[in-house]
């Protein structure tokens, strides 16, 4: 994961070796039967060396060429623009260079759509694998330029602590973003196979590879019946500035998951200054870790259309200026008693802005949420809303009726209950049924955060004992039990409640930025 410097030592000769005849081998002592020694040569000292050219331009300079493949469009911030191909199809490596910068145009595709089912692929259609090397910056010069991977094909944008990759606007690479610059560039869309409540014709339940549909800000398809399916690796990946309104209600987020499955590997991912969602997951079982969503201007992590995964260690800081909801989970589509959005959470850390703002978290109809050793704080709204019918929060009625809280501590203003909004035309939930919900042994209900840099734990959410994940609990992905890309086997036990557990924590440090007191963006 670390980047590796390789050293060259070159040897200088026998001199450079102090005990005698140790160099000289055979020829420093006397053939048998002459019997006189024969000494060692003078050491020869060798001449000296000249270092080999440089094969990148000096620094500071623009490279003087692309790579094959990309289209050399001038430059930019002192380096080579190499612009990728919009559509992918074979494998495509995005190498990391000196004076090079890479950018997307309009809509950039990986793949052309393979459909619903691995098994009978769609005719015509292409698989692309996209690689993009650790240090990598690509960027948008616009809201249209985005970044979308199809059904059946896979990007592994995979960098390091040390070097993290970076997909940014164009005034990102040019210094000229603010602390309050969004939408300056589409984002990041990956669609999947994995099962959806969207689309699905009439008298169909999912989960079924009937089941697809068109995601938001693109009209590309995504779903079907493959919950453990593949789309690759985001590891140590810095996306900030994007998103884009396409048309009402039809937009861009950050990063976009439709219907991507378990096998996807997700983890040490930030989404920063998304003008709407930072991380939106419609359907499908993919798992993420470690997270970081800073300043965006809708909701932080928002899922929906029967999204069955989970997500652990995630921190969430809006901005001073901008943010709604930090999670909005709800179920559009066709819902049944035994499918609809389920997602678990364990480990988060939302902070909502300091200035008047929305409830934390807001749960819609047609789906149960599961919150783990997590912790709220809200300076000017409540923690917790329930909108919507709450038959349709618990279908099947498993779990209590509506959301399970446990070990979360909760510091917000006015209580825990109902914000006052509504969803779809229903009303919300009574404050005193959300109440009775989260009134849990576990639970804290009205703390006084102690946060340090507003999202390290302090002394009160230190002080509180964790929750162990039930060992039966079903994420209803229809794995086996012992199957790895099931929630409980992801989830991991960690001894403190929260994102980080103190001061000496520091997994955000390095490929991050923007975090109080942290490097800024």
């Amino acid at each position: 994961m670390l980047t590796k410097n390789t050293f060259r030592s070159a040897l200088l000769g026998c001199a450079a070796v102090a005990i005698l005849g140790a160099c000289s081998g055979a020829d420093g002592v006397a053939s048998p039967g002459v019997g006189a020694f024969v000494p060692a040569p003078a050491p020869v000292t060798p001449p000296p060396t000249t270092p080999p050219p440089p094969t990148g331009p000096a620094p500071g300079t623009p490279a003087a060429d692309c790579p094959a493949g990309f289209s050399n469009v001038g430059t930019v911030a002192n380096s080579r623009i190499c612009q990728l191909p919009s559509t992918i199809t074979g494998n495509l490596v995005v190498p990391q260079r000196a004076g090079t910068i890479y950018s997307v145009s309009g809509r950039t595709q990986v793949g052309t759509d393979l459909g619903p089912d691995p098994l009978a692929p769609l005719a015509g259609g292409q698989q692309g694998i996209l690689t993009i090397e650790p240090g990598v910056t690509i960027f948008g010069n616009s809201g249209l330029d985005f970044l979308l991977v199809n059904r059946g094909s896979q990007i592994f944008a995979e960098g390091t602590e040390t070097a993290p990759i970076k997909m940014t606007s164009r005034q990102g690479v040019e210094g000229t973003a603010t602390i309050n610059s969004i939408g300056q560039w589409g984002g990041l869309v990956i669609n999947g196979r994995a099962p959806t409540t969207d689309g699905c014709p009439v008298g169909v339940t999912p989960p079924n590879i009937a089941c697809e549909a068109q995601v938001e800000g693109s009209n590309a398809f995504y779903g079907g019946n493959s919950p453990a399916e593949n789309s690759g690796r985001l590891r140590y990946l810095q996306l900030s500035y994007s998103g884009f309104e396409i048309a009402p209600n039809n937009e861009l987020n950050g990063i976009t998951f439709a219907g991507v499955g378990a096998g996807t590997t997700v983890e040490y991912v930030q989404v920063h200054n998304s003008s709407d969602d930072g991380i939106e997951i419609f359907g499908g079982n993919v798992n993420l870790s470690n997270i970081v969503l800073t300043g965006n201007d809708d909701e932080s992590f928002d899922t929906d259309s029967g999204w069955r995964g989970a997500a652990q260690f995630g921190i969430v800081v809006q901005r001073d200026g901008g943010g709604d909801f930090g999670w909005e989970t709800s179920s559009r589509g066709t819902n049944s008693p035994t499918f609809f959005t389920r997602p678990t959470y364990a480990n988060w850390t939302i902070v909502m802005r300091p200035t008047t703002g929305r409830d934390t978290v807001t749960h819609n109809s047609g789906h149960i949420a599961r919150v783990y050793n997590s912790v709220f704080t809200n300076p000017t709204n409540q923690c917790v809303n329930v909108a919507g019918n709450p038959t349709l929060n618990n279908p099947n009625g498993v779990e209590g009726n509506g959301p399970l809280y446990r070990s979360v501590f909760f510091s917000c203003v006015g209580g825990n209950g109902d914000g006052g909004a509504t969803s779809t035309g229903n009303p919300d939930i009574p404050d005193a049924t959300i109440e009775a919900l989260l009134n849990h042994p576990s639970n804290v209900l009205n703390g006084t955060s102690t946060l340090t840099n507003r999202f390290v734990n302090g002394a009160n959410e230190a002080a509180l004992a964790v929750s162990a994940y039930p060992s039966a609990l079903n994420d209803g992905s229809g794995l086996s039990s012992n199957d790895p890309n099931r929630t409980t086997a992801f989830l991991v036990a960690a001894p403190y409640v929260g994102a980080v557990r103190d001061a000496s924590d520091t997994w955000y440090r390095g490929w991050s930025c923007g975090l109080p007191g942290e490097t800024p963006c």
